[in-house]
Parts: structure tokens; sequence; C-alpha cells
């Protein structure tokens, strides 16, 4: 597998949507659309959620305009949910909120001895599609957990911390914890 071009190519540019795709191949823009890589975007125990028994509640939202690629949130995911999981027993909801529509592409450049005579240059440089990224405005939700009780809420808090460098931009944490 070829290795991916830094996120810091994509997360803070200012995009255009880049999501056409056709039925009809001559008229779509994208001739292929990448796999997903998000392969689930709800875990852990919905129906505690429903019947109010994870009181604390934890938004992770952006504070700026940024792209953050689907693998970055996969492996945001994958983290947060397996620390969960092992930490508190299954008695957790955990949701991913962005879905990756934007379709990211390169140009690709060959560097070295005699790579000239391959390229094109900027002619024709629209590029290839390589990935998948979820646009986010400010006060964007990115994930949502739900934890019983306060000690699962600092591991939460805890956990988020740790993800914090796998995301492009500025993080917030909003909590909502019952009053007694």
């Amino acid at each position: 597998m070829a290795a991916i071009r830094k996120a810091s190519a994509y997360s803070k540019r200012n995009v255009t949507p880049f999501t056409r795709v056709s039925k009809k191949r001559a008229r779509s823009y994208i001739k292929v659309k990448p796999p997903q890589k998000i392969v689930k975007f709800e875990m852990g125990n919905k129906n505690l959620l429903k019947n109010k028994k994870l009181p604390y509640k934890l938004t992770i939202i952006s504070v700026e305009n940024v792209q953050i690629r689907h693998n970055a949130l996969e492996a945001c995911r994958q983290f947060i949910n397996k620390k969960l999981m092992k930490e508190t027993s299954g008695q957790y909801s955990f949701q991913v909120i962005p879905f990756p529509h934007q379709i990211q592409r390169e140009n690709k450049m060959l560097t070295g001895a005699g790579s000239d005579r391959m390229q094109t240059g900027m002619q024709l440089a629209f590029g290839k599609s390589i990935g998948k990224s979820a646009v986010l405005k400010p006060n964007s939700k990115i994930f949502i957990l739900a934890v019983p009780n306060k000690k699962a809420e600092a591991l939460a808090r805890k956990t988020i911390k740790q993800i914090k460098s796998k995301l492009p931009g500025k993080i917030r944490i909003l909590s909502e914890c019952p009053n007694k």
C-alpha cells in the first residue's frame, strides 16, 4: 500500500465541495469513489441511552473550520471504543457524528532521474481520488459519548485528551451532567 499524503495538505484549506458521482460514468466528475473507512457510527449500548441510564454526556466539537479525514476518524473511533469497552464493560454509548462525503484528490508527481518524461506537470492536473473527508464548521459535533458515572466520565475525558493529536484543528469538550 502506498503512503498517504500528510493531513496538513488537506485539513485547513477552504474547500469547494467535490462529491459529484453520477450513475452515468461519462457525466461523473469522479470516476472512482474511494471506499468508506469508518466501519460503525454507533457503538456501545444504545438501550441504556434510551432508558436514560447514562446521565453523563460528553460532546466533542470542532472550534474552527477543518477537514477531518476518514482514516483519522476511524483511528479515533477504534481507540475510544476499545478503551471504553475495556474500562466500563459495555456500559456506555458512543457515536461518530460527521459522515465523510468530501472526496480528496492528488496529482501524483514523480521524483528522481528520468521521471520528467513520465509526467504531464500541471496539464490535466485534476488528480485522482485518494480518500474522503468530513468538512466541519465551527461548533460542529464530532463525537458524542455517554457514560453512567463520574469515574467513567473522568476516563472518557482522559481518552479524549489522548486522541486530540489524531484530529486536525482545535477541539472542545462540552459536558452535560445530571443535577443532583
